[in-house]
C-alpha cells in the first residue's frame, strides 16, 4: 500500500417534454465560483468566477485526515479527492495568503515535485508543489493522496450506453425527431421519464466540458417553466475522445466539476426538471462539439438498446455496468 500524506481526505449527465434546444447556453466556466463560490475549506459562500458556470461545490485547500509524509519517489503523483462537484485551489505558494492561480477538477491526477511544510489548513501543514499542462503551483495535502496512476487519457469510445445506473429502468417519453421539441437542434434527442434525483451517468468515458449547477429550490426555473427558463436548465455536458459531446439536461443537481475526468457510468448528477421544462425527465443528447452548451444533435445509438435507438414510449433497462 502506497504512503499517504498527513490528513489524507478528499482533496484539489402525460408526455414530458424539454424547450427547444435551438437556442444557446453560455458555455461553462472554472468551478471557482458558482453557488458554492470560492473557500479555502471548500464551504459556501464567494462570487461567481463566471457567469451561469461552476457548480453548487466551492473550491477547496484542505480538509482533515491522517497519515505520514511520504518520500518523493514514493509519491510521484497525487490524486484530487474533494466532494464531487468541487475544485480545489492550486496556490503561488504553501499558503492560502495568495490568491489563487488554479485550480484542479475532483479525481485530477498531477505530478509532485516536492513537498513542503506551510500553512496549516484544517491542522495540515503539508503542501506538494505540483505540475501539470494546465497549472503549477502548491496544494495542501489536507485534500490530496499519493498515488502512482498515471493520467487519465481519452481515448475514442467503443460506443455509448444509457445514462442511467446499471439495471435501472425508464421509458422514452420522446424519441428522436418527436413531435413536441426534439426538432432542429434536439433531432437526435432523447427524453427519459424518471423520477426527481435519479442518478445520471456517463455514457462513455469524457470530461467535463460544460457545467452549469446554478438553479436552486425555490428559484422561478427549478421547477421547470416556458422559453423564458431556457438559459437556467442545470446540465452537464461531456466531451468524449472521438470529439464529440453528449448533453444530460434539466439536472437537479449536477455533480462533477470543470475539466474533471469522468468515467463511463460514473454519476455526473440528479434528474429534475430544472430550466425550460413541462415535467421531470432527463433530456439527453450527442452533439456536436460548437463551444457551447446546446449545439446541433448527432444521432446516438445505444450498445444496451435492441436496434441502438429506442422509440417514444418504448421501455429500457440500462446495461451501462463497467467492470469494477
Amino acid at each position: 500500500m502506497l504512503p499517504r500524506a498527513r490528513f489524507v481526505a478528499p482533496f484539489a449527465l402525460l408526455l414530458l417534454a424539454c424547450g427547444s434546444d435551438n437556442g444557446d447556453t453560455p458555455a461553462g466556466g472554472s468551478n471557482e465560483g458558482g453557488a458554492g463560490g470560492t473557500s479555502d475549506i471548500g464551504g459556501n459562500g464567494g462570487s461567481n468566477a463566471s457567469t451561469m458556470s461552476g457548480g453548487q461545490g466551492g473550491v477547496a485547500d484542505g480538509a482533515g485526515g491522517t497519515g505520514g509524509e511520504a518520500p518523493v519517489d514514493m509519491c510521484p503523483r497525487v490524486r484530487v479527492q474533494v466532494t464531487p462537484g468541487n475544485s480545489l485551489n492550486v496556490r503561488p505558494e504553501a499558503s492560502t495568503a495568495g490568491d489563487p492561480v488554479g485550480s484542479l477538477p475532483n479525481n485530477a491526477v498531477v505530478d509532485v515535485v516536492s513537498q513542503v511544510q506551510g500553512e496549516a489548513v484544517e491542522g495540515e501543514t503539508l503542501w506538494f508543489q505540483i505540475s501539470s499542462p494546465s497549472v503549477n503551483g502548491f496544494i495542501s495535502a489536507a485534500y490530496s493522496e499519493c498515488t502512482t496512476d498515471e493520467p487519465p487519457v481519452l481515448m475514442p469510445p467503443d460506443g455509448f450506453w444509457l445514462p442511467l445506473e446499471c439495471g435501472t429502468s425508464a421509458t422514452i417519453s420522446q424519441g428522436n425527431n418527436g413531435t413536441y421539441t426534439h426538432q432542429g437542434n434536439a433531432y437526435y434527442a432523447f427524453d427519459f421519464a424518471i423520477g426527481l434525483n435519479t442518478p445520471m451517468v456517463a455514457m462513455a468515458d469524457g470530461v467535463v466540458l460544460h457545467v452549469y449547477n446554478e438553479t436552486d429550490p425555490g428559484d422561478e426555473c427549478y421547477t421547470g417553466g416556458g422559453s423564458e427558463c431556457f438559459l437556467y436548465a442545470n446540465l452537464v455536458v461531456l466531451l468524449h475522445g472521438d470529439g464529440t459531446t453528449t448533453l444530460y439536461k434539466h439536472l437537479n443537481e449536477a455533480l462533477v466539476s470543470q475539466d474533471e475526468f469522468v468515467p463511463r457510468g460514473t454519476v455526473i448528477g440528479l434528474s429534475g426538471s430544472t430550466g425550460y421544462s413541462t415535467g421531470r425527465h432527463a433530456h439527453v443528447m450527442r452533439q456536436e462539439d460548437c463551444g457551447q452548451a446546446n449545439c446541433q444533435s448527432i444521432p446516438l445509438e445505444f450498445e444496451d438498446v435492441p436496434g441502438g435507438i429506442p422509440d417514444t414510449g418504448d421501455t429500457v433497462t440500462s446495461d451501462n455496468c463497467p467492470d469494477p
